[in-house]
């Protein structure tokens, strides 16, 4: 038996190895890839591309799916020809992964050239990424919203803040040089709580002016300079609701492009029942209101588009499960229904 245990065992020790062994050579390629431009512009030549169209993503549709294409090297430099545009405009492309064979994958912005005709040409659209990110495979969400947001960060940081003076990305995209200074740019993430509200029955959900009718979200702000998390987080519940947090926990953390690159930082927290009075703060807010756990089981199941009433108004919905804050709404059930199990 002892014998069986220690085979099983080195089995899935050498799976573990492997496995690790993968993504550390991959994680080791994109780094050289970043810092070697040589090696990044041989890489072009037989890389992938994701199209955008002034940071809308390409997609194709496909019966009721939505698929994000990839075009090869030679694709894209013949589609780039038809265009009368040299092979040189490859080198516009920023590097956003590779696949676990170090297949390179890039994003390239087709903005100045004519959207039609490359819809056309390529049979597929751009889509606004709002909508591109709830229609699209899930694994193919978090690469399009870390490409927009590559692609709208070097379009925001062509001049260097200290001169003026115009900066130079690297092939790979992984920063920006201003020569005049000697000040090197990288890409930055801003910290964001997402903050899903119980008193122990019930949850807490939100609505801005700015949402879609009928949608209803968690709470969520920027963290100030020199705010741990902990500290973000109570300030907002206190600000956009009027309570104070009795206990907190974290749940996961998301990049999100919109308004710009985000870290969400998701947390559940917990407020005293007998101080649940929500006073919203109605210049952040719309609405703000407890929800009971069969209104969240229902809201879970209804679509945006099966909301609207006959009179007009809209039933509560929450955001698709590519959010996060779906993820904090999902857990919230998951803990209700085994509490009363």
């Amino acid at each position: 038996m002892a014998a069986i245990y220690q085979a099983v065992y080195r089995r899935a020790s050498s799976l573990f190895c492997r496995s690790h062994s993968t993504y550390v050579r991959k994680m080791r390629y994109l780094n050289e890839l970043k810092e070697e431009d040589n090696l990044c512009r041989q890489a072009q030549t037989s890389g992938t591309f994701y199209l955008f169209h002034n940071l809308s993503p390409f997609l194709q549709k496909v019966g009721k799916k939505y698929l994000v294409p990839q075009l090869g090297a030679a694709e894209m430099k013949r589609t780039l020809e038809k265009f009368k545009e040299t092979e040189q405009w490859i080198e516009k492309s920023v590097l956003i992964g590779c696949s676990d064979e170090h297949v390179p994958r890039f994003a390239l912005d087709l903005g100045p050239l004519e959207k039609s005709v490359i819809e056309s040409e390529l049979e597929g659209s751009f889509t606004d990424l709002r909508k591109a990110l709830f229609v699209v495979d899930e694994k193919d969400s978090p690469l399009l919203a870390s490409a927009q947001s590559l692609l709208r960060w070097h379009d925001s940081h062509q001049y260097c803040s200290k001169t003026g003076q115009p900066t130079q990305k690297n092939v790979a995209g992984s920063k920006r040089v201003c020569h005049a200074s000697g000040i090197t740019y990288y890409p930055q993430m801003s910290p964001v709580v997402i903050t899903l509200v119980s008193d122990g029955t019930r949850c807490l959900l939100a609505r801005q002016p700015s949402f879609p009718q009928g949608m209803f979200t968690a709470l969520s702000g920027f963290c100030d300079v020199g705010e741990n998390v902990e500290e973000t987080v109570r300030r907002e519940v206190a600000e956009e609701v009027g309570l104070e947090v009795e206990s907190l926990w974290y749940s996961a953390s998301q990049h999100w492009p919109f308004p710009s690159s985000c870290l969400m930082i998701a947390c559940h927290v917990l407020v005293r029942a007998q101080q649940a009075e929500i006073r919203m703060n109605s210049l952040e807010l719309e609405e703000a209101r407890w929800f009971g756990l069969e209104e969240i089981v229902e809201g879970l199941k209804r679509e945006p588009r099966s909301s609207k009433q006959e009179d007009g108004s809209f039933l509560p919905w929450f955001p698709p499960k590519q959010a996060i804050a779906h993820q904090l709404i999902c857990e919230w059930v998951k803990c209700q229904t085994s509490w009363l199990a």
